[in-house]
């Protein structure tokens, strides 16, 4: 099986798998703002307001696939002045987070318009070398949407 990782829009996918990958209760246990189930309808929204953001910022959050499967989404989104790294994956795919987010990360690296790369981790998040291994250094806690997230920074350009 070719196991190569690609990242694609997530207008590509179908509806119905990214509504089953985010109502896994797993996926949910690291996402404080996930407060309900989703349905078809959900992910339908979901992959709108994903495409108005590559319409408004021209980049956004992608649809990632290990050869041909779906194995998660996420990307950069434009968060005021700042471009925030996020990833979602499929629990029985978190341990392709590393090399996800090191093809991201390169990605970020040669793009002009990202000088730097912000992560927002719940608390639940406890192990993060990854995270000083590439670099990023902790700006401090903050909130978004009542629940507070740990912030990191790694510099890009």
């Amino acid at each position: 099986m070719n196991d190569e990782i690609r990242f694609a829009r997530l207008s590509e996918i179908d509806p119905q798998e990214i509504a089953a990958h985010m109502s896994d209760s797993r996926v949910a246990e690291h996402m404080p703002l996930l407060t309900s189930n989703w349905d078809t309808t959900t992910a339908i929204e979901f992959i709108a307001a994903k495409e108005a953001c590559w319409a408004r910022d021209g980049l956004g959050h992608w649809a990632i696939l290990s050869g041909n499967r779906y194995v998660g989404w996420g990307g950069f989104q434009k968060e005021g002045d700042e471009w925030d790294y996020g990833l979602v994956l499929k629990p029985d795919c978190f341990g392709l987070g590393v090399p996800i987010s090191r093809k991201a990360i390169a990605f970020a690296v040669a793009d002009a318009r990202i000088p730097f790369v912000t992560f927002l981790l719940p608390p639940s998040r406890e192990h993060l070398g990854a995270l000083s291994r590439l670099g990023a250094s902790f700006v401090g806690e903050v909130d978004y949407d009542g629940k507070v997230f740990r912030k990191y920074r790694l510099e890009t350009a």
